[in-house]
């Protein structure tokens, strides 16, 4: 009887872990090749990951809430018919080919559309928050302690001037890092990756090293006890009589911060730090717009008629569709419109895009914006609609506000706002008379344009809005 087991395989550049959603197998089960077997989240969205192997169960190595490094073992299978592949093979080439949202997740790396996310927006961030402090959460036993790395395996060293590094043995080595989000996690902790210690294979280093050494030195004291202790995943409670010295209140309890909502966070704070954004609005008359959607229930929704008038706003004003090269200096604008749509799910607000709106005519933007927002508030939005916007259109009308200061969803420019329509007292050639009243609110990068081409998108939208059956001719 042959066992393998196969590690948590490599889900994209810059995501070296992700937690056990659910599984979808128990101890005992029979599996096939490629059969799901478990559901995880990762900073982009929940993916399903296919065994390598068939046959029986034998071992899961991580319980549903669990966060869990890649290459870490997931899940052990007794008399595989792959077991000719061997382990060391599942988890190198069998997983990553396995693993067909993993290669996607690095395609959309490579072309640039993975630091954004997924939110407001969100996408894998190109930094990660710094500083984290996060408890030990539940996890293998450490793997020995590598001191120095056999002759066979270790690398030339190369020459090194005394004064560079006065106190380094003869076998040390540059650290081994290959993720910059690593490096720049502790650049911005203050810390010399040189004295991170890596867990990973060969002594690599990972987020999770850098965290841990970011928390040990910000540690007053480290009480080896509780360091040995492995608290359950999820919030935790603070030592009764905590008190927080800056507000002089007790602590009611910590919750570690998921990989999604990190990867927020981060987004977020990059879109402030960067972008220099100015926000416009205006009231609009959507009162025909309403009445062309209750003329035909069974037709397109108020969104998709305002997502077709977007895409025509930015085909007339197309620096809104698109994004800064900062490196480069220069400003780049695409030919075409993934259309992202802010979207409220359990894990949090999202922002899935249509691909190719500027393709599909309103019902087929219907029926798209149908799907996709299902598919995101299920987790099974492909990585490509999770990060490949080109613009947003956020809703948030639907949680009964009139109007939001919006984040632009990085690395985007720009983010339309469509509040709740209401009521109100309006003018109509001289006459006072209720209407159906809205609000959009538009965010932009000053970057790319200035107050007169946001007013004419606006304008393009607002207009459309206020008479639709003139705007639908025209497209």
């Amino acid at each position: 009887m042959t066992t393998q087991t196969f590690d948590l395989p490599d889900l994209g550049e810059g995501l070296t872990e992700a937690e056990v959603v659910r599984w979808l197998v128990a101890v005992g089960d029979t599996v096939a090749l490629d059969q799901p077997i478990v559901e995880v989240e990762t900073a982009k969205s929940i993916v399903e990951v296919p065994s390598p192997f068939a046959g029986t169960v034998s071992e899961l190595h991580g319980e549903e809430g669990r966060v869990m490094e890649v290459g870490r073992p997931l899940i052990s299978v007794t008399d595989g018919s792959g077991a000719e592949a061997g382990a060391e093979a599942a988890s190198g080439a069998d997983a990553a080919k396995a693993s067909a949202e993993g290669e996607r997740y690095r395609e959309e790396e490579r072309a640039g559309t993975g630091s954004g996310n997924v939110l407001i927006g969100y996408g894998t961030p190109e930094a990660a928050a710094s500083g984290r402090r996060r408890r030990p959460r539940p996890r293998p036993p450490a793997r020995p302690a590598q001191p120095a790395a056999p002759a066979s395996a270790a690398p030339v060293q190369p020459a090194v001037p005394a004064s560079a590094a006065p106190a380094a043995p003869p076998a040390a080595r540059p650290p081994l890092v290959t993720s910059p989000l690593v490096r720049q996690m502790a650049r911005e902790a203050g810390l010399r990756i040189s004295e991170v210690s890596g867990s990973g294979p060969g002594g690599l280093i990972t987020r999770r090293d850098v965290r841990e050494a970011i928390d040990a030195a910000r540690a007053p004291a480290a009480d080896p006890a509780a360091d040995s202790a492995v608290p359950a995943p999820g919030p935790e409670p603070v030592a009764p009589g905590f008190v927080d010295a800056r507000t002089g209140l007790a602590e009611s309890r910590r919750a570690a911060m998921s990989g999604f909502r990190r990867s927020v966070a981060a987004s977020l704070s990059r879109s402030r730090s960067e972008i220099p954004e100015a926000t416009v609005w205006v009231d609009v008359d959507a009162t025909e717009l309403v009445r062309l959607r209750q003329s035909d229930p069974s037709g397109p929704g108020l969104m998709s008629y305002v997502a077709r008038f977007v895409v025509a706003g930015l085909r007339a004003h197309p620096e809104l569709n698109g994004r800064v090269d900062a490196e480069r200096g220069e400003l780049v604008q695409y030919d075409g419109v993934n259309l992202g749509l802010a979207v409220q799910t359990d894990r949090g607000l999202v922002a899935p895009a249509v691909l190719g709106a500027h393709r599909l005519t309103t019902t087929e933007l219907d029926g798209e914006i149908r799907r996709l927002t299902a598919a995101a508030r299920e987790g099974k939005a492909s990585p490509a609609e999770m990060t490949g916007g080109t613009f947003t259109l956020n809703n948030y009308g639907s949680l009964r506000v009139d109007g939001s200061a919006a984040i632009i969803n990085h690395p985007q420019v720009a983010i339309l706002g469509l509040g709740r329509i209401m009521d109100r007292p309006w003018v109509v050639d001289g006459e006072l008379t209720v209407r159906k009243i809205t609000q959009l609110s538009f965010a932009f990068d000053h970057r790319v344009c200035d107050g007169g081409a946001a007013a004419g998108f606006m304008r393009v939208v607002a207009d459309a809005m206020d008479n639709p059956a003139a705007a639908v001719a025209r497209l």
